[in-house]
Order: C-alpha cells, then structure tokens, then sequence
C-alpha cells in the first residue's frame, strides 16, 4: 500500500494535474467515476507497473521474511544408566517446577546399594592383596632359611665325603666303597634340596614382586570402576541454567533412553542470535555483513537492529538419508529456506527478546563499498543509489508492522 500511494505521486498525480490545468477538466464533470480509468489511463498504467518494479526491487535487494526464531538447545536430564530415584537434591516446587542451578550441583541420586556392595568388595579384595603380601613376605623369610639349612646340610655331607674320599685314596681297605657310594648319594640329594630351596624362594619372590602386586593393581581397578559407577548414581548439572518440568519424585524409575527427569536449559540460551528463513531467490542477495532489524512479538513496539553473521550454504530440504528407497524429487512438498544467524549490533540487544519467540525481519542491502569506486558509469551509479535509497521503504513497513503486530495478535486474532 505504500509503494502504491509513492508510485501514485509520481504517475497518477502528474497526469490527473496536466488533466485539470492544461486540459481544463475537472472531478465531477468531466473526470467522473466512469470516465476515470479512460482519462487517467497513462497515469494509472505506468502506476501500477511503477509499483510492481518498486515492490520487486525492494523484497528482492532489501528481503524480508517472517520465518525468525531464537532457537537453543536443551539439554535432557538423564543418568547413564537405569535406576530408581532415592534423593532428590533441587528444590522442588509443584506450580512452578523450575529451578536454577549452578554447574556442577546435584540434581538427584539412584538406588546406589549395588554399586556401594561393588566398591566394598574391591576394597576387600585390596585388603586380601595386602595380607597376601605380608605372609609372602614371611613366606621368603622361611624359604631363605630352608635355603641356609639346606646349604649347610650339602656342605657338612661333602666334607664327610671329601674326608672318607681321603681315607680311601692313603688306604683302600679303611673306608669300604660302599660307604663312599652312599655317601655321594647323600651329597647329591642335599645338592638337589638347594636347588628345591632356592626355587622356592624364587617362586615367593615372584608371587611378591610380581603376581600380587598384578593382583593389587587389579583390585585397585576394580575399586576406581565401582567408584565411577557409584560417582554416576548422582546425576549432576553439566552447564549452568534453570530445570524446566522437573516433577521427579523420590522411586520413579529414570531410564537414559525413554524417561528423561526433566529439561536443563543452559544459561543465555537463546539470547545471543536470532535464525531467519529467507526465500531462496535472495541466495545471490544475501551476504555475511548485511545490516538487519527484527521485531519480536514478546517486545512489541520494538525495533532492534541485527547484522548478519552467517549464511547457511545448504537448504534443508534437500537433505536425505541413505536407504532403500530411491530419491524422488516431488517428495519434497515445502521448497525450503535459506539459514541465516542474526545477531544483535548492540552488546544485549536481544536480552529482552524471550528465547523461541518469532520474530519479523528485514535485511537491507548497502552498496556504499561499490559507490566508493570511481568505475561505476553514469547509470550504474544511480541505480544503486536507488536501491540503497528504497530500502527506506522497506523500514518504514517494518516499523508499521512493529506497530501493528500487537493489535493484530489482541484484536485480530480472537482473543
């Protein structure tokens, strides 16, 4: 409507004065209700064409679009493994069911008796390991001493052999051979005892060096395992922000796949840009740097100036997943927009906007790097200046519509 009311100034009103002044006809006499299409028929042609060039100028070169939205993630409040509630640790309040909380802060505690009895069992078995070492050490202090008797033992059986040995070598008939015989298979089994003691002690001091200290570290594991288990039992905030629709009560049964125990919103989520679908026919318009404004139905009567920080270059709608199906292309009913990131020119410009509100916004285009050089002709020159200066335009529908749009959601839409 204000495109036409500009355009009429310039086309339907010079032709209706030339009709008054220059031709001498008059409204109501000769200008009448029947004659006026015929009379002002240049002015009202070149009007409406006027308008329409306007109109494709400015939401081509100046987009505008109603698809805007402050999105954010939540995060779910789920353990990592299946159990039933036992403590609750956040306030809970049944009207509001919200509550603040810090990084870091327990939410809730599971049934915990099965991993307690777990870690008590790995610290027992720690304990077990400990004992073992103690008697093994005790266990090497025998085996040195059965080596030590063992030793002596071969030692006074050789010097007894050695001596009968002498005896026999200065008088064969004083020391009968067999006595020497049995002699020497004394002194080879005291010399095998040595090596059965030795061995001994090498086993003990392999079981203490090595088999129990394996043992310990496993019972050491084992006990760090069952602690992040029983560590897992409280489920604590990862970020700072509030818990919405947190209604858990103490022996509900919380499952990390179906039963989520509520919602954490972090904190500032939503309040740092804004998302904008644009048409894809401003896919060559749109740019990183333009100046934007939005208005959002939670401010109303507010304009709040944006500037483009990112320009997705996919549309969603052309995603797929790979399957057993072929792709056919009519499956795609909605055409798509084109993901743009609005965020505040000002530090808390969005601040007041609340998070998932919808939004309208314009973002216009600025020629002024390529009016700065002096290659631009006579005509290529007025031409940006006159979509730099339609823009204007543009503003001035945002601001009616900011106007508006509360009247509009009070009055208009049935409440």
């Amino acid at each position: 409507m204000l495109e036409l009311l500009l355009c009429s100034m310039l086309t339907i009103l010079p032709d209706y004065l030339y009709r008054r002044y220059r031709q001498g006809k008059r409204i109501g006499k000769e200008i009448t209700l029947f004659s006026v299409w015929f009379e002002l028929r240049w002015g009202i042609v070149t009007c409406v064409m006027l308008t329409v060039a306007l109109i494709t100028t400015i939401f081509y070169y100046h987009p505008s679009t109603s698809s805007v939205t402050s999105f954010y993630r939540t995060v779910p409040i789920l353990p990592e493994t299946n159990g039933r509630v036992a403590e609750i640790y956040v306030r809970f309040n049944p009207l509001v069911m919200s509550e603040r909380v810090e990084r870091g802060a327990p939410i809730f505690r599971l049934d915990s008796s099965q991993q307690e009895a777990a870690a008590e069992s790995a610290r027992r078995r720690i304990a077990e390991t400990d004992a073992a070492i103690v008697v093994a050490r005790t266990d090497l202090l025998a085996a040195e001493a059965q080596l030590q008797q063992a030793t002596s033992s071969y030692k006074q059986a050789l010097d007894e052999l050695q001596t009968k040995e002498e005896l026999n070598r200065r008088n064969a008939d004083i020391v009968a051979r067999r006595e020497i015989e049995r002699l020497q298979n004394i002194v080879d089994g005291r010399k095998a005892g040595i090596d059965a003691a030795n061995a001994a002690k090498q086993a003990v001091e392999a079981r203490l060096s090595t088999l129990l200290p394996a043992q310990k570290a496993s019972a050491e594991a084992a006990l760090a395992q069952a602690q992040v288990d029983l560590n897992k039992t409280v489920i604590r905030a990862g970020v700072t922000g509030r818990i919405e629709q947190f209604a858990l009560q103490v022996g509900d049964i919380v499952n990390p796949f179906m039963r989520p125990a509520g919602i954490l919103i972090p904190e500032r989520a939503g309040r740092r840009a804004l998302f904008a679908g644009f048409g894809q026919i401003e896919a060559q318009v749109m740019r990183v740097g333009m100046v934007a404004e939005v208005t959002c139905i939670s401010t109303p009567w507010t304009v709040i100036p944006m500037v483009v920080t990112a320009v997705q270059d996919y549309i969603a709608a052309g995603q797929f997943r790979g399957g057993e199906q072929l792709i056919d292309a009519q499956t795609t009913v909605r055409p798509g927009t084109i993901l743009t990131t609005l965020e505040p020119l000002y530090e808390g410009g969005i601040d007041a906007v609340t998070p998932g509100s919808s939004c309208i916004a314009n973002a216009y285009t600025s020629n002024h790097e390529r009016l700065a050089s002096k290659d631009l002709g006579f005509f290529q020159r007025f031409w940006l200046h006159a979509v730099d200066a339609v823009g204007l335009v543009h503003a001035m529908l945002l601001r009616i519509q900011a106007l508006l749009l509360p009247i509009k959601t009070l009055v208009f839409s049935g409440h």
